[in-house]
């Protein structure tokens, strides 16, 4: 009798080799929608910062606007885009500061760069862009004497009289921008342990980046001793837990704010960005080296050259000399 095999009670399947399909290859016929997408994609993969990625995308969207979203990445030339270029300054309507300007002109670089490294595209189109002159007016900084009646204010709010309580806090934000020339995001990071305190007649302040993409701006900044006085005043009175300032970006907008109200000074004169411009402009005027003072700003070397334009005729304008 011939031996049967029994047949398996679940038959054998097939191996699954159906796997999700990669998505078919840019090519120069891509349009400009199809590329964003895929850089999106590259900008999250290579860490960039998420502001970044809304901005360039924005601004990539723009070009679509202006060539139309559909248009095929092979046929923008660079003449496309020192056109897109002129109309965003001269013809669109709409205000395009300097700041806003350099992130664009940077977007298209580095979109248009990012199409030519994956060999995407034969050419980089953004290599040669033209780019227009557009000057920001020169900030407004407060005078010392604006400065001196702020610091009096914060002085009388750390010490003031017995019906009030005592606040560290307004002198201590105040003194740290007027040291240290730092932004607003970076106030925002501190932790009291980036304060070094070894040396107790020159302590230190290190500046730390989470993303790994701007660890090149972390840097070091001296301070005053007398500063880890109504430091210290300022940790008894609030007990920060993590970062040294608990409260929003807003509030600290706001603390400034009343400090100058106090002060009497104009509304709006005791900003980041004007005590940032202050605290470099101290330093320029005693004669600091330049490049530590483009270091103390964490600026590169590039952005430093617009600065210290601005600077010197800051310092012209306060000296009564012609620009």
């Amino acid at each position: 009798m011939s031996e049967q095999k029994q047949r398996p009670l679940f038959p054998e399947m097939a191996p699954d080799t159906e796997t999700t399909p990669a998505p078919p290859a840019l090519t120069t016929d891509a349009s400009i929608q199809a590329a964003l997408g895929r850089f999106e994609v590259h900008m999250r993969n290579e860490g960039f910062a998420i502001n970044t990625i809304k901005a360039f995308a924005s601004d990539v969207r723009l070009l679509g606007k202006y060539l139309g979203i559909g248009q095929p990445i092979g046929e923008i030339s660079t003449q496309n885009l020192n056109d897109f270029l002129n109309w965003l300054v001269y013809e669109r309507g709409i205000p395009c500061s300097p700041k806003s300007y350099a992130r664009r002109v940077t977007t298209l670089k580095v979109f248009f760069k990012w199409l030519h490294e994956t060999h995407v595209l034969p050419h980089d189109a953004a290599t040669a862009v033209i780019q227009h002159s557009v000057k920001s007016p020169l900030p407004i900084v407060p005078t010392e004497a604006d400065l001196e009646k702020a610091l009096a204010v914060t002085q009388g709010w750390r010490h003031p009289d017995a019906q009030q309580k005592e606040d560290a806090r307004p002198h201590l934000l105040l003194t740290l921008l007027l040291q240290t020339g730092i932004k607003k995001s970076e106030a925002m990071n501190i932790v009291p342990n980036h304060v070094d305190r070894s040396d107790a007649q020159q302590p230190m302040l290190f500046i730390r980046y989470a993303n790994p993409r701007l660890r090149y701006k972390e840097r070091k900044l001296y301070l005053e001793a007398e500063w880890i006085d109504v430091l210290d005043e300022y940790l008894a009175q609030y007990q920060p837990p993590d970062t040294l300032f608990t409260c929003t970006p807003r509030n600290l907008e706001y603390i400034l704010r009343d400090v100058g109200d106090e002060a009497g000074l104009e509304r709006g004169l005791l900003s980041f960005e004007n005590l940032r411009w202050a605290s470099a402009l101290r330093d320029f005027r005693a004669g600091v080296e330049q490049d530590d003072i483009r270091q103390k700003l964490g600026l590169s070397k590039i952005t430093w050259r617009e600065t210290k334009s601005k600077l010197e005729k800051l310092l012209a304008k306060e000296t009564g000399q012609p620009t």
